[in-house]
Formats: structure tokens, C-alpha cells, sequence
């Protein structure tokens, strides 16, 4: 195949492409798969591209937009996953390995797309968290929205995931209106290549949206500028040369960084060998070594075990390491294939051999005379799983600071809780830790004690095994990264990682201004109001703003008796004169409850219309009590409106429509404070 980079609207092949560049090779057999070179490309050109062309069309497009856009391809993308799946074995990836990185990256997709329609406003920009009074009077206030970055975010991506690590960041991404630059690690980028090919030909992005280099990046950081973003996943060397580029640093370029770390995990003291939790502690080690041949930048490198344990954990890891068979991933019994290219074999043999001069190689290691199973496959293309023991781990700091980034992994005694934690704050920075217990204390005083230094901690007992989705498993709904060596950096983490590519701003100023920016009301904000009920008014008709106050109603004992009666509330407020008096009311008073019941009567219209269901109510608050006698009154406000796509089921298209309730007594006393949503039919 031909590796060619994808740039302002063409594919293009590096000059000179076959006698030059770098050789990428089959990872089983040792066969040229493609010469990759970038040489010829006009990175300022792309990067002009990216901003004039798709970043424009996208911010032309709404959140909703733009995720569905997201789904759609991610559909798209699910056709084409048997010939991924081929692609992707020449790197030497099982069909569990590919699962991971394929299905993987298409769910981060469709995740997202959930994320951002479920979280955010149909529309271009976000309003993020409530109004923020300035003034005594409420005259000037303050809001926060969202808007895109009018650059490109630029993707340098590992090796050990070509799918999944440039889907789970061109998706919030491209959802923020922030057109991508991807740039994968050569070894592997004839995948992404695949995949880019894939999202090119289905024609569900504005051309720009995506571009692809395959092959060095040449000067393309020199012309970023202050609305471009730079995120990096690798190893913590080349991030930290990369995040001191003179360009990056002098226009304050967001760079965020997600390096490899030494993670560990920690069997709990508490855990016995007979117990749940000592199995799925062993089996979660051989996973994390195996999935990949340990090429993830989450695996396990130190695995820390209670010293009484350390023979039985070491036993049960060599026995279940003997049954990991090694070889072409084409072979239906192989569990674990060759590393990604010879160099990566070199390196861990190099890094094997200096570890081993601080620590015993007791299992595996550079000497081993591997068994192999399949056609066409050499031992200089594998390497074994190898365990390693570091008697002494609190006085040596080698375990704890140089990386084998394969199936290594380096056992560590502790003698106490304290003792493990302090193992753990040795990594100086990681992007997950997780603690085998079914003591919920012992996993509280490791987590509390060592959060600190972890992205993302988990514990796992025979309560969520079933269902835990791993160590090694990043959460689009979940932080990815970690402090320190970890790069201390952010991915996924939902919303959050959409909300990377966009500029938060403050706005200043009268509450009606900022509703007009925002679409939103806000309190204090002039409203306005017509001979027409807004119930009565389809989505398209509503304007934000618009409000009603209702007739007045007088609460009587008889509303109280009656209520109380009904939802079976005897409440002492309500009913015992003496206990009430003597209470912070001081006499009886309605039940909340009923206030809010006795307001949707009296805001309602009762006939039917294009208002076709209550969809919940958030943010409820009973500010005063009422008392018998009290006349109260309901002022409704349209606060926000959300435009919902048609489902294949729905007779009609519809949306949401937030509204901002207000109940006040006789002396105009807010009582009562909440929103309703409420399903409004569109005329379109």
C-alpha cells in the first residue's frame, strides 16, 4: 500500500515516497508494508486549510449538528470494521487487541456524540454554570459561555492505537468546531490512514474537518498561533521537547500531554489467598501484560503485593503466564502476538537488561527461548512476558523511573499500608492505579493517601468484577491522564474534553444583554408577554423572555387538610397547632409540595396543544413558608429552548423548553423557585 498524508483537500504521497522516508514493516513477518514520508507537504498550507475552510464550516453548524455528524460517521465506520480488523493485524495485534483499539475508538464516538446532545444547547456556542450577580441591585451581572477556537488542534498520536487514540480526540474536538490535524506515529500510521481514507470517502465532515500527516511534522508547529491546540500521547521524552517548542511556549499554545507512566496496582492487605479478589488481582496483572503485548500506556508495571503474599502472587502469575500462547495472531489460540516493530523489541531488551541490574528477572526476560506458534513468525519480532522482583523497592528508584513498554512487569513487597502508598508516590505521576480489596476502609486510606499522584484510581472486588470495565481501560466519561510523569495532562473526562477546544469567557453586563447573548433568561432580565398563553404556542413561536403571571389564589386550612389527605403527609407543620407554633415557623403552614401543585394549576392551560408532556423539574427550592391565609401568585418564564432531532417513532418534530417558575406571596415575597422542562411540538 501507498502511505500518503491527506492535506488541503488531497491526498498527497511523499516525494520520493519509495526510496525514502521511513520503512514500515509487517510486525509477524518482517514484509515492507509501506516507505512513509511526509516530504512535499505544505504544513502552513494545512493548517490554513483546517481554519479557513473547516473550521468555518463547522462552527456554521450547531453542537447537535456536529455531534450527529460525529454518530453518523461512527455508524459509518462500524461497515467498514472487517477490513480495520485485517489492517490492523499487520501491527501484531490479536483480535482482542483490535477489538480494543477499533470497537473501542467507534464507541468513544458514539459516547461523545451522547455526551454533547444530552449536556449542551442545540447551539453554537455553551453557556456554562449560572448567572453571577455583580451588583446590589441586579442591574450588571456576569455569565460564562464557550465559544471555538478559530485554529486547528493538532493530534500527535502513539503508536499502540492508531484507531483509538485519534477517534477519542478528533470527536470532542470536531463537536467544539475545532477542526484536526492528525499526525499518528509512523510504525502504525498505515491504520489511521485506513481509517482517515474511510471518513474522507463517507463525506459526513466539511472538507477541512480532518487532515492527516503520515510521516515527521516538519515545521508545522512553527505557525500555530494562540487559537490552535496541540494534545500529545507518547512517551514523556518527546512530549517534554515537544511542549518546550519556542512557538508553543511564546504564544501560550494549550498543550496537553498524556505520557506514559509506571502504574501500579496494589493487592490488599486484607485480601487472602482463597478470596475472590486474590484471582481477579492475578488475572488483572496477566491481562494488562498481555492485551497489546503490554504496549499501553496504562498497563501495570509495578505490582505491589503484601510480603506474605509475595511467593503465592508470584506462583499464581508463572502459572497463568505458562498458559499465554505466543505467536501470528491469525492462529486461533494465540493470546498474544509480536510488538509493533524490531526497534520496540530493541528497546525493551535494552531497557530489560539495565532493570535487571537493580532487580531479579524471575520470569521470561532476553534469554528466553520463546515457543511460537503460526507461519512466518520471528523470535526477534516478540518478546516474552517477563516479571521482575524489586526486593528493596522503597531504596532503589530504577523500578519506579525507566519503562520496559512491553509485557514487563516488576513485583514490589510492602509491609504496610503506609509502606504500599509510598511505593506508589514513587511513579512520581500516573495515569491509574487500581487496589484489589473487598476492605472498603483499606481502599478509602490507599485512595486518600495517594489520589494525588493518579488520573484515575480503581478498586475492584467480586462486587463489580463482572461488570468493571479494567485497569487499563480509559472512559470517554472519565479523566485520562495524570500528574507528573504522567504529563499532566486531561483527555477524555466527558464534557470537559469538548470544552478543551473551546475559549471560556466572562460577559459582563445588564441581565437583559446577557439574556440576548446567551439565549437564556435570566433573573432581572426584562421579559415580555402576549394576549396569547405560551402553552398554547409551538416551539418555533416562544420566545426567550416570554412569561406569564398568573391569578391569585388564597390557601386555605382546607387545602392543607385535603393535601395532607391525599399524599397521606401528616407532617407536624401542617397539622399540630401547639408543635407549630413552637417550631422556626412559629404557626401551620401548606405543605411545599402542594405550593408547587397548587402553581401548575394555576400556570396550565388546560385544552390540548402543542405543549404534549412535563418533562421533569430541576432546581426546586422553598424559599418561605405559606401560611393559611397567604395569597400566592405564579410568574412562568421561557428560559431556554433546545431543539430536539425527530426520532423514526416520533409523529412530530419537537423540542424542550425550560422554564423559569417563580411563586410569590401577598407582600411579592419569592416563596418558591424552580424549573420545569416541558415537551413542545415544532411546526417544522
Amino acid at each position: 500500500m501507498k502511505s500518503m498524508s491527506y492535506a488541503c483537500g488531497v491526498w498527497v504521497e511523499g516525494v520520493d515516497g519509495k526510496i525514502s522516508g521511513s520503512e514500515v514493516r509487517n510486525a509477524i513477518n518482517g514484509q515492507v508494508i509501506c516507505n512513509v514520508s511526509s516530504a512535499g507537504v505544505d504544513f502552513e498550507a494545512m493548517i490554513e486549510h483546517g481554519r479557513n475552510v473547516g473550521g468555518v464550516a463547522l462552527r456554521n453548524m450547531t453542537i447537535h449538528e456536529r455531534a450527529n455528524a460525529i454518530k453518523n460517521l461512527a455508524k459509518y465506520l462500524l461497515t467498514k470494521k472487517h477490513d480495520l480488523y485485517q489492517i490492523s493485524a499487520k501491527t501484531g495485534a490479536t483480535k482482542k487487541d483490535s477489538w480494543v483499539d477499533i470497537d473501542g475508538g467507534l464507541a468513544t464516538m458514539f459516547s461523545y456524540s451522547g455526551i454533547a446532545r444530552r449536556e449542551f444547547a442545540n447551539e453554537k456556542f455553551i453557556v456554562e454554570g449560572p448567572p453571577e450577580p455583580l451588583s446590589a441591585n441586579g442591574s450588571f451581572a456576569g455569565r460564562h459561555i464557550l465559544t471555538s477556537k478559530q485554529g486547528v488542534s493538532v493530534h500527535i498520536n502513539a503508536f499502540n492505537f492508531p484507531c483509538w487514540g485519534m477517534l477519542e480526540k478528533i470527536a470532542p474536538s470536531l463537536i467544539a468546531g475545532v477542526p484536526v490535524i492528525v499526525k499518528p506515529a509512523t510504525v502504525s500510521s498505515y491504520v489511521t490512514q485506513a481509517v482517515v481514507e474511510y471518513i474522507i470517502e463517507s463525506k459526513l465532515l466539511p472538507e477541512g474537518s480532518v487532515q492527516l500527516i503520515c510521516g515527521g511534522v516538519g515545521d508545522l508547529l512553527d505557525h500555530l498561533n494562540e487559537q490552535d491546540v496541540v494534545t500529545f500521547t507518547g512517551s514523556a521524552t518527546t512530549g517534554k521537547k515537544l511542549r518546550s517548542h519556542p512557538n508553543i511556549v511564546d504564544n501560550s499554545i494549550p498543550f496537553n500531554m498524556e505520557a506514559d507512566s509506571l502504574n501500579c496496582s496494589i493487592l490488599g492487605a486484607s485480601v487472602g489467598v482463597e478470596d475472590p479478589e486474590f484471582d481477579l488481582f492475578v488475572q488483572e496483572i496477566i491481562t494488562e501484560m498481555t492485551v497489546k503485548a503490554g504496549q499501553k500506556c496504562t498497563a501495570i508495571r509495578r505490582i505491589i503485593v503484601p510480603s506474605v503474599k509475595v511467593e503465592a502472587v508470584t506462583q499464581a502469575l508463572k502459572l497463568q503466564l505458562d498458559k499465554v500462547v505466543m505467536g501470528n495472531p491469525a492462529e486461533k489460540d494465540v493470546r498474544m502476538g509480536p510488538l509493533v516493530g524490531r526497534n520496540q523489541c530493541a528497546d525493551i531488551r535494552d531497557t530489560v537488561a539495565v532493570l535487571s541490574q537493580h532487580c531479579e528477572v524471575i520470569y521470561g526476560g532476553n534469554d528466553v527461548d520463546m515457543q511460537l506458534v503460526g507461519d512466518g513468525v520471528a523470535q526477534e519480532a516478540f518478546y516474552p512476558p517477563t516479571l521482575l522482583y524489586c526486593e528493596q523497592p522503597l531504596t532503589t528508584n530504577a523500578p519506579h523511573s525507566i519503562e520496559a513498554f512491553g509485557p514487563v512487569s516488576t513485583i514490589m513487597p510492602y509491609d504496610s499500608i503506609e509502606q504500599a502508598v509510598a511505593i506508589a508516590r514513587l511513579g512520581r505521576g500516573s495515569l491509574v492505579g487500581s487496589i484489589v480489596t473487598y476492605d472498603d476502609q483499606e481502599a478509602t486510606q490507599i485512595i486518600m493517601a495517594a489520589a494525588a499522584f493518579h488520573g484515575r484510581m480503581l478498586v475492584l472486588n467480586r462486587d463489580c468484577a463482572g461488570e468493571s470495565t479494567g485497569h487499563g481501560s480509559p472512559l470517554p466519561t472519565l479523566v485520562h491522564g495524570g500528574p507528573g510523569r504522567a504529563g499532566g495532562g486531561e483527555e477524555l473526562g466527558g464534557s470537559r474534553a469538548i470544552k478543551h477546544y473551546m475559549q471560556r469567557t466572562a460577559i459582563q453586563g445588564s441581565p437583559t444583554s446577557l439574556m440576548a447573548i446567551t439565549r437564556e433568561y435570566m433573573a432581572g432580565a426584562i421579559t415580555s408577554s402576549t394576549d396569547r398563553h405560551p402553552f398554547r404556542k409551538y416551539f418555533e413561536e416562544l420566545v426567550v423572555g416570554e412569561s406569564l403571571t398568573t391569578h391569585r389564589r388564597t390557601v386555605t386550612e382546607a387545602d392543607i387538610v385535603n393535601f395532607g389527605c391525599l399524599s397521606g403527609d401528616h407532617f407536624y407543620a401542617h397539622f399540630d397547632e401547639i408543635a407549630a407554633k413552637d417550631s422556626l415557623f412559629g404557626q401551620r403552614v401548606a405543605h411545599g409540595y402542594f405550593i408547587i401543585s397548587a402553581a401548575a394549576g394555576m400556570f396550565v392551560d388546560p385544552a390540548p396543544g402543542p405543549v404534549l408532556a412535563n418533562y421533569g423539574m430541576e432546581n426546586l427550592r422553598f424559599v418561605e413558608p405559606v401560611h393559611i391565609g397567604d395569597t400566592i401568585q405564579v410568574k412562568i418564564t421561557a428560559k431556554k429552548k433546545i431543539k430536539k432531532d425527530q426520532r423514526p417513532e416520533e409523529k412530530s418534530p419537537t423540542g424542550v423548553v425550560l422554564w423559569d417558575v417563580q411563586v410569590t406571596n401577598q407582600d411579592q415575597v419569592i416563596v418558591a423557585l424552580y424549573d420545569i422542562l416541558t415537551l413542545v411540538e415544532r411546526k417544522e
